[in-house]
């Protein structure tokens, strides 16, 4: 939070709003609030957003968490975290505390910004018809996601309606869509548009791959769901990579290079970036545009 009121919010006051499955203690609401002059909230999840549903089959779910857990993935036998992927994938944008709001920046913890973001990026996305910004994109670990290219197919033959004609397939996929290529938005850093997730396109995308139970029986996670719709619904003129925003959550980080490292005063070498390295998909993303 330091990071970011340091680097960008002390400028613009934009207000805070922090979302937790149990009630923040005083303690935690004194700091946080003694880091920004912003308005700042605090929210509780409502229970049916966050914990695991009645309907999952928990016997086929220990299952999935136990043969995750012996091929060694991270967060394999961890049900918070699978709670907190469903719910970043379907419901924090319909939070009360959130409904007055457009656009959102995620802040995750344990993160650091390395430049000064003196342009709005709101503004940005708004004046140039933007849907969805990122600063790192990679791929994804194939184990944790099985069954979700295949879900996303049976969606897609079930709805055509919904597939942007401009779309950034080619990003997701090197066969036209027959398989996934695991190329993903990393979402712990997302500034995008709620509309978009508010929609009919993506709301019917949700229900149908939460219905399936892929969120508890793998390990979906909210960055490939994240990814995938925008990559399909949206035109692809509507994603924006934010590259003079510097940006780290561990191991990878972003880091801009020339103009966009000067303007910016940024403090991380220009050298150390996931951009080119051979796990990213930016490569990919460019790809698109050229």
């Amino acid at each position: 939070m330091q990071h970011l009121e340091d680097r960008f919010n002390k400028r613009f006051g934009y207000p805070w709003v922090f979302l937790n499955e149990e009630e923040f203690d005083e303690s935690f609401k004194t700091a946080v609030k003694g880091q920004t002059s912003a308005p700042v909230s605090f929210g509780l999840i409502p229970r049916d957003h966050w914990f695991q549903p009645e309907w999952i089959d928990e016997e086929r779910a220990t299952q999935g968490r136990m043969e995750m857990k012996a091929a060694n993935i991270i967060y394999a036998d961890n049900v918070p975290y699978r709670n907190m992927c469903r719910f970043n994938s379907g419901f924090f944008f319909k939070h009360p505390l959130l409904q007055p709001y457009r656009y959102y920046w995620r802040v995750e913890p344990d993160i650091q910004y390395f430049c000064d973001v003196t342009d709005d990026p709101f503004d940005y996305l708004r004046d140039n018809k933007k849907t969805y910004g990122f600063t790192i994109s990679f791929y994804e670990w194939e184990k944790t996601i099985p069954t979700l290219w295949a879900t996303v197919k049976e969606f897609m033959n079930l709805h055509p309606e919904y597939i942007a004609a401009e779309n950034a397939m080619n990003y997701l996929s090197d066969n036209g869509g027959e398989t996934y290529n695991l190329c993903h938005f990393w979402s712990n850093f997302e500034i995008a548009d709620m509309d978009f997730w508010r929609g009919e396109a993506y709301t019917k995308f949700f229900e149908f791959l939460d219905s399936k139970g892929g969120f508890y029986y793998e390990r979906w996670g909210d960055a490939p769901v994240h990814s995938i719709a925008a990559a399909l619904f949206i035109p692809k003129d509507e994603l924006h990579f934010f590259r003079d925003i510097g940006y780290r959550h561990e191991p990878f980080q972003h880091c801009p290079r020339g103009e966009d490292w000067m303007r910016g005063r940024c403090s991380c070498n220009s050298y150390d970036t996931l951009d080119y390295a051979p796990q990213s998909c930016i490569s990919r993303y460019e790809k698109m545009f050229h």
